[in-house]
């Protein structure tokens, strides 16, 4: 019960076939075989020397200044954290 007979495959390919036709099939078929070559190509050309990549080392940033500001002209530095007020 557990695999597929002979049987079950070919009920399974007529209503594919029923479902989607044969001209629709091949047609489908073709455009996948199309895509191979396509693809077979693509990794044939690959084989050519690497392409240049751009500068590895960018012009230096400056970083920003920081800003030197008191704890105590900071209000919400002080305050204490929302989860710590009683229940």
């Amino acid at each position: 019960m557990g695999s597929m007979s002979i049987w079950h495959w070919l009920i399974v390919l007529a209503l594919v076939l029923l479902l989607f036709g044969s001209g629709r099939l091949s047609a489908v078929m073709g455009d996948a075989a199309k895509g191979i070559k396509a693809f077979k190509k693509g990794m044939a050309e690959d084989d050519g020397p690497p392409a240049r990549l751009p500068e590895a080392n960018p012009a230096p940033v400056a970083p920003a200044p920081a800003a030197h500001a008191s704890p105590a002209a900071d209000p919400l530095a002080s305050a204490p954290p929302y989860d710590s007020r009683p229940r």
